[in-house]
């Protein structure tokens, strides 16, 4: 058929004229009459040609030439050019686009939808910046929101297809900025839940989605100058996620809503979980990316983030599933592990981000929840036992209630486990109230009060057959190799009752105990009164636990007015501590307050009950007057008489307080170290040596460490420098304490032990020393 219409192979009309694709198709069109099947698949084959382009700008020239500039992607999202969208009306372009469609033969729709995730793609292909790899440039924003304008007039229209345009967009999934995923659901053109549906890998968009909220957390925590939108588009994240993904059943709307929008929204924040409590294990480092991606991510726990769901049974669901991850992830410690390291666990010393997350979860469930959900995974689940401890920990801190809440719960488990020898629920029981009492007795009553409570009567959980006697009894010394001392030391002194024809069940336990104490060189005997078990396991020195057993049992009577039951027990019970080591500390001879103070009170009550020896009161009475009769003698601590200032000794004690005042401004480094100077002649004053004594053989004294022979002015400079050492270890002590373990938010500290150790350990250290062993290397210091 000759027809000089008809082009050539080559596509080339007559005169060698290259005609267009347009005049092609409608020379079919004029030839051709189509069936209506083979019309609909050349509808079909023209909106494969459409998605497949891949520069839709160029198609668009093509099929309209040179009149379809002013429709060019990029004139439509460039809004700084002098052609912008803002010259423009939406109908025109409307119409353009039914056109294009009619003439393409494909719906507007389609071709709408394919033109703008076109435009997106490019706005996202653009640079961005390198420290805000999720966010939009200022640029970008704007050009983006110019051609979000025309996606919704064509939306609003019936001509933009949601369906295709959530596909074009996962096409280009890996140069999607979520920021412009963000701009899509608040203005309406798509939602987040329309975007997941379409996604044909349900994984894949759960682990972009993670990656790209990994990124906004740490961008928030960054301070960036976009923090406010990354904020307002972690919140719209979150709440759809808890939304959808926490939503009973019966509440989905299948129709609406189906089931892969929750799966994929409770997969994105398991993964986010799961990455935060992995990074705390392995010990993240604070002020590092993952330190500031993890605050970001525990901030969606609070109301602000949950806004306007927060009324909603969603947060709630979304909050015990949270707890039960932590308390289930990872569990890769034994119960044994548990007894060992628990003292690591608790609250002081528990990482603040950790805290802080526990903090949030209380907000949103009661104590009774929370103790009920602890109680239900314990019985259901394996536990990661060192999130549990510290989950307790955190509760009896937080919660004033929590205390009798744990101990009904506790109680429970121990009727159930000597009901039947269920040793999980006496591990649980055992660790459950250890933990609780690291926090002290403000939060749980001590370890000892519950042992003997539960043990120390006829009325106690193992009386009522031989069988829980021997369970009891194996419980016990299975834990034996695992135990720390102060526990061992419990259960000696304060040992279950036991019927005197199974008293030896407990004979082999305490030979057990007490030969694990040998092998670990504790003396049962030195036991305080009022342990720390909290501590690492160091044990105190006999003295410098008195000192603090004395502290504490004045604190005490005090608020009572009573002799503390502790002291009672211990002058009856354990009369070798109690007269060796806590009278000593309690009856230091000093000068007496014109008016009685609470230690003359608590001294004055246990000589009325004859817990003092007449012959120890009466040495301690003597003492003090001798130190109200002699106020230069420094070494029972008294302030030297002015009077006495001339004399070497008087010099030296008025020096020696003089650098005690500048102690109190720890700033005046240099007044100190004058001061020490003048302290330095002082003392070589006082020990009678002149500055022709150029030998330093001739200035130290000859001593036996095992038999010191000093002068009675050497024991006195000597005592005066030991009894200075200690009163400035605690002036400074009370000016700028010990460092103590901070939380995040809450500001809770330990309770301040350490630095009344630290003193302890100065007197221990200074009444150890031979009076005259150190007298060399002091003269060394000081010279």
């Amino acid at each position: 058929m000759s027809d000089s219409r008809v082009p050539n192979s080559s596509g080339q009309g007559p005169g060698g004229r290259r005609r267009s694709w347009a005049e092609l198709l409608a020379g079919r069109v004029k030839r051709q009459k189509y069936s209506p099947e083979r019309a609909q698949k050349l509808k079909e084959s023209a909106v494969r040609l459409l998605r497949s382009r891949q520069d839709l700008s160029a198609l668009l020239l093509e099929v309209e030439g040179l009149q379809c500039k002013k429709l060019c992607l990029s004139n439509l999202i460039d809004c700084g050019s002098s052609e912008a969208h803002a010259n423009q009306s939406n109908s025109f372009i409307g119409s353009a686009l039914q056109d294009q469609a009619s003439r393409l033969g494909v719906p507007v729709g389609i071709l709408s939808a394919t033109m703008v995730a076109s435009g997106v793609g490019q706005i996202c292909a653009a640079p961005v910046d390198p420290s805000h790899p999720v966010l939009l440039t200022v640029e970008q924003r704007k050009k983006l929101s110019s051609l979000l304008e025309v996606a919704q007039y064509l939306l609003a229209h019936n001509m933009f297809s949601r369906l295709s345009f959530c596909q074009e967009l996962w096409k280009i999934q890996n140069s999607l900025l979520l920021e412009a995923v963000w701009h899509l659901h608040v203005q309406s053109i798509v939602s987040l839940q329309e975007l997941l549906e379409s996604h044909p890998d349900m994984r894949g968009v759960g682990a972009w989605l993670f990656r790209n909220l990994c990124c906004l957390c740490e961008q928030i925590e960054a301070s960036c100058q976009h923090a406010d939108v990354a904020r307002a588009m972690l919140s719209d994240f979150v709440q759809m996620f808890v939304l959808r993904g926490f939503q009973k059943n019966s509440d989905l709307r299948r129709t609406v809503e189906p089931e892969k929008v929750p799966q994929v929204a409770v997969d994105v924040l398991q993964r986010m979980l799961i990455f935060a409590l992995d990074a705390l294990a392995a010990g993240v480092q604070e002020e590092s990316s993952t330190h500031k991606t993890l605050r970001g991510w525990f901030d969606v726990f609070s109301g602000h983030t949950l806004g306007s769901i927060i009324s909603t049974d969603s947060p709630k669901r979304f909050f015990s599933h949270t707890l039960t991850q932590i308390l289930t992830h990872s569990p890769v410690l034994k119960a044994s592990d548990a007894v060992q390291m628990q003292r690591e666990w608790s609250f002081a010393r528990t990482h603040p981000l950790l805290t802080a997350l526990y903090r949030r979860l209380f907000v949103m469930l009661s104590p009774e929840e929370l103790v009920g959900h602890l109680q239900e995974v314990l019985e259901t689940q394996e536990v990661n036992w060192q999130r549990v401890l510290s989950f307790v920990s955190a509760l009896v801190v937080c919660f004033p209630e929590a205390q009798q809440l744990l101990k009904d719960w506790v109680a429970r488990l121990m009727v159930q486990a000597f009901e039947s020898c269920q040793l999980d629920n006496m591990v649980t029981a055992f660790l459950v109230v250890r933990q609780a009492a690291l926090e002290g007795p403000s939060a749980f009553q001590s370890y000892a009060d519950w042992f003997k409570a539960s043990f120390g009567s006829a009325r106690g959980y193992h009386g009522c057959s031989k069988k829980a006697l021997v369970f009891l009894f194996k419980f016990l010394s299975d834990l034996v190799p695992f135990e720390s001392p102060r526990y061992l030391q419990v259960h000696i002194l304060h040992p279950p009752l036991v019927p005197s024809r199974y008293r030896s069940l407990l004979t082999d336990y305490i030979s057990l105990a007490k030969t694990r104490l040998a092998d670990l060189k504790v003396s049962i005997e030195n036991m305080g009164l009022y342990e720390d078990l909290s501590s690492a396991g160091d044990i105190t020195e006999p003295h410098s636990q008195a000192l603090q057993d004395v502290e504490k049992a004045i604190m005490v009577f005090e608020h009572t007015g009573k002799i503390p039951v502790t002291v009672m027990e211990a002058s009856i019970f354990r009369r070798p501590y109690y007269m060796s080591h806590f009278l000593p500390a309690l009856l230091t001879p000093r000068v007496l307050p014109k008016v009685p103070d609470s230690r003359v009170a608590f001294i004055e009550s246990l000589k009325r009950a004859d817990k003092i020896p007449p012959s120890l009161y009466s040495t301690y009475c003597q003492a003090c007057t001798t130190a109200e009769a002699k106020p230069e003698d420094a070494s029972l601590g008294v302030r030297a008489d002015p009077s006495c200032a001339e004399e070497p000794l008087g010099q030296l004690t008025a020096a020696l307080e003089e650098l005690r005042a500048s102690m109190t401004n720890p700033s005046q480094h240099d007044v100190i170290s004058a001061q020490v100077a003048v302290i330095s002649e002082r003392l070589r004053a006082a020990l009678g040596h002149t500055d022709d004594d150029d030998s330093v053989e001739l200035a130290k004294i000859q001593l036996s460490i095992d038999t010191p022979r000093l002068e009675p002015r050497e024991h006195m400079a000597v005592d005066l420098l030991l009894t200075s050492f200690c009163q400035n270890l605690m002036t400074a002590s009370s000016v700028a304490p010990p460092e103590r373990t901070q939380q995040n938010s809450g500001s809770t500290v330990e309770d301040g032990l350490s630095s009344r150790k630290t003193i302890a350990l100065a007197n221990r250290l200074a009444l150890s020393w031979a009076r005259g062993a150190w007298i060399s290397h002091w003269r060394d210091v000081w010279d």
